[in-house]
């Protein structure tokens, strides 16, 4: 090396012509002193690192929720709900990934799912009641409506919307996909008279119906989903339990990990509350574990479809 670079009067040059990396040549030069017990990354003893004892608590939750059927997410949220903040929801993750028996968590399948071109839609709302994605209010996520019959109907959807706008008020908008019920005439009568516009999604393009898919994932990929029933009132028992559980309980990703019902009525921002002086508190306690100061998650005030300000907060 030394010969070449006296030859083209650079050492730049030289390290070209060799093919070796500046800081390489450096550290050949001068190599750093051997350990005698080198430690792995992974052991050494990072400020930032979660420490052995909040390891094991951590996944002594995960394991007791996957014997629930509950996700690291729902775990995480409703330790955090109860105010205590052992790590972040990414650590949970990891924690959750090297836990060495998995047998007891939920598996998730994997799947494969007139082309006349059609408008796109384009919703928005600000708050719940606002539009609704079929039976799913998209602001909160919450069901507003359900039925399970043997067959599609018209007069069994106007129903279903009857009941819905009852208990619910009317929104201003429900958008569908293009079924024959969603396309009914008796469906855009009810919807007329009560001054609600009808949309629909376009075909093959699923991004028109987001809202509605992320409910048909989490209900599909449940641990105790079926598959399929034996009878016409083994699935109206099965939703009858989903829709409570899903409303209620579920920890939805989409809003920042509170539930439809918390959202729809404006109580998530107590449990926001609680969540935030722990995240505070934990934050106070081990500033080194953070680059900044942590925010909790809130559901976002806008959400729509199709609408750029909201293409990261849907699920």
């Amino acid at each position: 090396m030394a010969e070449l670079t006296r030859t083209t009067g650079s050492q730049r040059k030289a390290l070209g012509i060799a093919g070796i990396a500046r800081s390489t040549w450096q550290y050949r030069r001068n190599p750093r002193a051997r350990v005698p017990e080198p430690v792995a990354q992974k052991d050494r003893a990072y400020l930032s690192r979660i420490p052995t004892t909040d390891r094991t608590v951590i996944a002594k939750k995960i394991t007791a929720g996957w014997a629930g059927g509950h996700s690291v997410d729902h775990t995480f949220a409703s330790t955090w709900d109860r105010g205590m903040m052992l790590a972040g929801r990414r650590s949970w993750w990891r924690i959750a990934a090297d836990i060495e028996d998995q047998s007891a968590r939920p598996l998730v399948p994997t799947g494969r799912g007139s082309r006349t071109p059609r408008d796109k839609p384009v919703l928005i709302a600000t708050g719940p009641g606002q539009v609704w994605s079929w039976d799913i209010d998209i602001y909160s996520r919450k069901i507003v409506g359900w039925r399970v019959e043997e067959r599609e109907s018209d007069h069994l959807a106007v129903e279903m919307f009857q009941a819905a706008f009852r208990q619910h008020g009317t929104p201003r908008f429900v958008h569908a996909d293009s079924g024959p019920a969603m396309r009914s005439g008796a469906l855009a009568d009810l919807l007329a008279e009560h001054n609600v516009t009808k949309t629909h999604n376009r075909p093959y393009v699923s991004n028109d119906n987001p809202f509605s898919e992320s409910e048909f994932r989490t209900m599909k990929y449940r641990p105790n989903y079926p598959g399929t029933f034996e009878s016409l009132e083994d699935a109206r028992g099965h939703l009858a339990e989903y829709v409570p559980w899903y409303n209620a309980t579920h920890r939805h990703s989409g809003i920042a990990l509170f539930t439809p019902q918390q959202v729809h009525d404006g109580s998530w921002r107590r449990a926001h509350g609680i969540r935030d002086r722990a995240l505070q508190n934990y934050h106070q306690q081990y500033p080194e574990r953070f680059r900044e100061r942590p925010k909790t998650p809130a559901p976002a005030g806008l959400v729509g479809i199709n609408h750029l300000l909201d293409e990261t907060t849907t699920n």
